[in-house]
C-alpha cells in the first residue's frame, strides 16, 4: 500500500467515526473525497481533501462560497506545514486554523485512568458516542471528551480540559477511559485529529501521528 492510499484510508476510518461524534451528515463521496453537512453556525459543512493537489482543492473551495463552510487537505505525502501549499491554491476569502494532525492507535485492554482525590469519573454511551465526564471536587466541569464509533473505529473528539484543572492529568484520564469504553464496544483500533498541544497528550499514551493537514474556513462570501 502506498503513502498516499494508505492515509486516504486514514481519513476514511476518521470520517466515518467523527460524523457520529457530531452527529453530522453522512458523507457524500465527492471527486476529491467527501462533503459532510455538520450544521453548526460555525461550521455549516466541510469538503475533506484527499491526495490534494491544486486542482482538486480549488474544484472542492469553488464548490463552498459562504462563511462556515470548511476545508480538510490532506497532501499526497506527509507535511508538517500543509497549510502553506494550501494557502496558494485557496486565496485571500480562506483563512486557516492550527496546526492539526491526524494520528491512530490500536485498541486493547487498558488500565483505567485514576483521577485525582476528589475528582469522579463518569462515562457513558448514547447514540454510537461514548462520553467520559471528570468532575471537580465542588462538582464543576474539570475535564471531558467523547469518541464515535463507526463499527471497528472509534474516533476520540472534543477532548478539553478547563483550564483551572490542568497539568493534572486529567487529559489521560478522559482519554484512557474512551479507550476503554470504545474497545468494550467492539472498536480495535482509533483515529483522531490532533492539535500541536494534543499532539504530546495523545503521543505519551502510544498514539501514532499518520500526517499533518491543513484546516481552512471561509472568511467570506464570494461576490
Amino acid at each position: 500500500m502506498t503513502h498516499s492510499s494508505l492515509t486516504s484510508s486514514v481519513v476514511a476510518d476518521w470520517v466515518s467515526g467523527w460524523v457520529v461524534s457530531r452527529g453530522a451528515s453522512e458523507p457524500a463521496s465527492r471527486p476529491w473525497g467527501w462533503t459532510i453537512d455538520v450544521g453548526q453556525p460555525a461550521q455549516v459543512a466541510r469538503h475533506v481533501v484527499v491526495d490534494a493537489d491544486r486542482a482538486r482543492v480549488e474544484e472542492a473551495a469553488a464548490r463552498a462560497q459562504g462563511e462556515g463552510w470548511w476545508l480538510k487537505v490532506f497532501l499526497p505525502e506527509a507535511a508538517e506545514a500543509p497549510e502553506s501549499l494550501a494557502g496558494e491554491w485557496l486565496g485571500p476569502r480562506w483563512a486557516f486554523d492550527s496546526a492539526a494532525y491526524l494520528m491512530t492507535a490500536e485498541l486493547g485492554p487498558t488500565e483505567p485512568g485514576v483521577p485525582p482525590a476528589g475528582y469522579e469519573l463518569r462515562t457513558w454511551t448514547r447514540g454510537g458516542v461514548v462520553r467520559a465526564l471528570v468532575a471537580a471536587p465542588d462538582g464543576s466541569l474539570a475535564a471531558r471528551g467523547q469518541a464515535g464509533l463507526a463499527g471497528e473505529v472509534a474516533v476520540p473528539d472534543q477532548i478539553l480540559t478547563v483550564p483551572g484543572h490542568q497539568r493534572r492529568g486529567l487529559g489521560s484520564v478522559v482519554m484512557r477511559a474512551l479507550q476503554r469504553e470504545a474497545y468494550a464496544a467492539g472498536a480495535t483500533r482509533a483515529v483522531l485529529g490532533a492539535t500541536t498541544e494534543g499532539r504530546a497528550l495523545y503521543e505519551s499514551l502510544g498514539w501514532r501521528s499518520r500526517t499533518a493537514f491543513a484546516s481552512a474556513y471561509r472568511v467570506g462570501a464570494a461576490a
